[in-house]
């Protein structure tokens, strides 16, 4: 629907026909979506709404990440149709062992049951959990009665203190982007309230409208450290000590004049790739308020966002990276994020674009503060089936600068036996990797790179899920089309009234042909071929009267 409605938004669509069993797996809800398309729907109902005998798997909520040695729950939603009076065996297995079994009886012909199960996280990695129901007789498919999920098992959080001098509603904005990766934990702290915070326990400093002057213990520790800083620029801040403890971007404003400014994504940046959705919402979201005056960027400085003022694209920096003697240093030059997760959310009812972008900003800050030379990552632990398999890779020099001028391989081995071999390509300073869609399973990989005498190696591992969504639901869902066909001025047909289609899409007195005038008036005297011809005219006249003696 939403790609509908994107597609054939402010065009004069008669009708729109959709024939389905009414069933949907991802998404929003269809009938929220078509509010936004402004035609009468017709949905031709196929499938067959007569439920028939079956246990399955209606659904699974889970966490994707978990912590070593603490326990975590599931939520398995089991469902059985036409099977009152049976017992459902529910089991779980973590990589092939039992871990939890619960028989249920089935107390009706339409039987749901929201069944909790508490699993603990043992073992480090990527853990796969095979939720299973065992089969009955007669039953009209076993396929949905199995779900794997697969848990990321993560040893402790990355910490980020975010430092602040004042609330602010952009704070809120910023923690909740960065934990949307369970990798990071943010330490929210005002300058008042800093006295106890030991800064040696955090892997990023985000300094909000501040300087590192301004908390001696942080500029301490910083000038000792390596540790990256995110210096986040607004009406508050002290421009002449921002300038002056990082070199990536230098602001030429006074402290009390801003002016609003819009982001607009560069094409050339390549440290870390956005989504395209994500791109596309950024372009659209309102100004932030930064400092006005002029602005500049370092020789080895990478821009991200620019700022356009007004309907102008300037090559001012809205959010720009640097690395500064093997410590990585970010510049947002604007305050006012929490504008953007308004509007995202109002206009999309997400705030993935922003999670996105902050999030991927802080995780590029963090990549290398563990000091390894040569790394390889994929973009995500799990892949979903026929999705791209991104991976990326960073070789570093004895200096901790970028390089990537030695060839990088990857071999890529299934737990299958097969290998699939592949080479990286530049991008910017580092590597990536598109492997394309890989058949559904688990993975290890092993890379190597070698510059000059030295060799590197790194391994991990990767998944492919298969998406078994379409599973989960056994009987047409024709209430739906029903709801969608009035509420949108159109009627739902069943296949045999297909005949009838034609006719009533022109009896709908909705559809109407529109007709658009566009109305331009023009002075004569800005017609210059007219007033060429009149001139021609009156000297050709008075020419043939001064000829024949008339004047």
């Amino acid at each position: 629907m939403h790609q509908l409605n994107d597609r054939f938004t402010n065009q004069n669509i008669g009708a729109l026909i959709l024939a389905t069993d009414g069933l949907y797996n991802q998404g929003n809800d269809p009938q929220y979506e078509a509010r936004n398309i402004k035609t009468s729907i017709y949905t031709i109902a196929l499938g067959d709404t007569t439920a028939k005998r079956d246990l399955l798997i209606g659904n699974v909520n889970y966490n994707k990440t978990a912590f070593l040695g603490n326990d975590f729950v599931i939520e398995v939603l089991a469902t059985a149709y036409q099977s009152k009076g049976e017992s459902m065996n529910l089991s779980v297995t973590e990589d092939g062992k039992q871990v939890y079994a619960q028989s249920i009886a089935v107390t009706a012909n339409d039987f749901k049951k929201i069944v909790p199960i508490k699993l603990n996280a043992a073992k480090k990695g990527i853990r796969k959990y095979t939720i299973s129901i065992a089969p009955v007789k007669n039953e009209l498919s076993i396929q949905n009665n199995t779900e794997t999920i697969y848990v990321e098992v993560l040893d402790a959080r990355q910490k980020v203190l975010l430092l602040y001098n004042g609330p602010h509603p952009d704070l809120t904005v910023i923690k909740q982007a960065i934990e949307t990766n369970k990798n990071f934990e943010v330490k929210a702290s005002s300058l008042a309230d800093a006295a106890s915070i030991k800064p040696a326990d955090y892997s990023l400093v985000i300094l909000y409208q501040l300087s590192a002057g301004e908390y001696p213990p942080v500029k301490s520790f910083i000038a000792k450290s390596k540790t990256p800083v995110w210096y986040i620029v607004g009406s508050q801040s002290n421009l002449q000590a921002v300038n002056s403890e990082q070199n990536t971007v230098r602001i030429s404003a006074g402290r009390a004049e801003t002016q609003e400014v819009m982001p607009l994504p560069t094409n050339d940046f390549t440290a870390f790739t956005l989504s395209d959705s994500a791109r596309k919402k950024i372009t659209a979201f309102p100004p932030l308020i930064a400092p006005f005056g002029g602005y500049g960027t370092a020789a080895g400085a990478s821009v991200l966002l620019k700022q356009k003022i007004g309907t102008v694209a300037t090559t001012y920096p809205l959010l720009a990276f640097g690395d500064e003697a093997g410590r990585r240093i970010a510049v947002l030059t604007g305050e006012g994020l929490w504008r953007w997760q308004l509007a995202e959310y109002q206009n999309y009812g997400n705030r993935n674009a922003i999670d996105e972008l902050l999030s991927q900003t802080v995780q590029y800050l963090t990549a290398n503060a563990n000091r390894q030379r040569f790394r390889v990552y994929p973009a995500r632990n799990v892949f979903d089936e026929g999705e791209n398999v991104i991976l990326n890779a960073e070789l570093y020099n004895e200096a901790l600068e970028l390089i990537n001028i030695p060839d990088v391989k990857i071999e890529l081995k299934s737990t299958a036996g097969k290998n699939y071999s592949f080479l990286f390509t530049r991008t910017g300073q580092s590597y990536q990797l598109d492997a394309g869609t890989l058949p559904i399973g688990e993975y290890t990989y092993n890379a190597s790179t070698q510059n000059g005498k030295q060799e590197f190696k790194a391994t991990g591992q990767l998944t492919i899920k298969p998406l078994n969504l379409e599973t989960r639901q056994s009987a047409a869902n024709h209430t739906l089309l029903n709801t969608l066909a009035k509420q949108s001025g159109g009627q739902m047909i069943k296949p045999s009234q297909l005949s009838q289609l034609a006719d009533l899409i022109r009896k709908n007195e909705n559809i109407k042909t529109v007709v658009y005038e566009d109305k331009h008036y023009s002075d004569l005297i800005d017609l210059k071929w007219l007033f060429g011809l009149i001139l021609l005219l009156l000297s050709t006249e008075w020419f043939l009267r001064k000829r024949e003696g008339e004047v």
